[in-house]
């Protein structure tokens, strides 16, 4: 059922009778519905982030500590929640918990890419080129967006406007500065196979986390399905017991 948290103009799908006590913070690209098969039985609601699913993009680019105030005012009228968060949505889970530790009871991140342990390879030098020859204004934009398109990840070949400029912030950002200012309890929920948050970096994170513990599931891979999705559930119904 669509709702929104509070009187804010946040959306979601909400479960249960009562005020949520659990805020899950979906992946890029996804929606809040990802979250629909976890979070049976409990009072939760699983948020549309702004710009995805059923809601509009921010009005600049946010970056994901944006995201995260924006949600902390939201939250300011509730008791502490438990954040779940995959993916982009662990990257505002974990802001969120370091910079307004008042609104947080516990979390449970799965897939979120906290840190890297490789460097990122550098571009195609054809489209290094073709980038500075846009700067410089002798390429013109809808060559330069050809580009984009040949070249760029398949989530930044489907985000436009603002939101591919998010995208672009989030994917540079680190967070283990943050991870080390979070004191809730953490329950980290990885699969085995994430190739696009490696549990090498999860295990580095972890090191970070003052109250955390890592439970990796065995071939799972990224997206919330299958014996992940129940990991994943299993953490939330441990984190409500805190």
């Amino acid at each position: 059922m669509l709702a929104t948290l509070g009187s804010s103009d946040w959306v979601g799908e909400k479960t249960g009778v009562g005020e949520p006590e659990i805020i899950a913070l979906h992946g890029w690209g996804r929606s809040g519905a990802d979250f629909g098969t976890i979070l049976q039985g409990t009072n939760a609601i699983a948020l549309h982030l702004p710009g995805f699913g059923p809601t509009v993009a921010p009005p600049e680019a946010w970056s994901s500590a944006d995201y995260a105030d924006h949600l902390a005012a939201a939250l300011a009228d509730f008791p502490p929640v438990i954040l779940v968060g995959h993916s982009f949505g662990g990257r505002v889970a974990v802001r969120l918990a370091a910079r307004h530790p008042e609104r947080v009871k516990a979390l449970v991140l799965t897939g979120v890419p906290l840190t890297k342990t490789t460097r990122a390879a550098k571009p195609a030098l054809a489209f290094r080129v073709a980038r500075a020859l846009h700067a410089l204004k002798l390429l013109p934009e809808q060559t330069m967006e050809s580009l984009r398109q040949q070249y760029g990840s398949a989530d930044y070949r489907a985000a436009t406007g603002v939101m591919r400029q998010i995208l672009v912030k989030a994917v540079a950002e680190d967070y283990l500065e943050d991870a080390a200012r979070v004191l809730h309890p953490v329950i980290m929920v990885w699969g085995e196979l994430d190739q696009s948050a490696p549990v090498a970096a999860a295990r580095k994170a972890l090191d970070c986390f003052p109250n955390a513990t890592l439970r990796v599931v065995p071939q799972a891979s990224h997206l919330l399905e299958g014996s992940l999705e129940e990991g994943v559930a299993k953490a939330v119904s441990d984190a409500s017991k805190l």
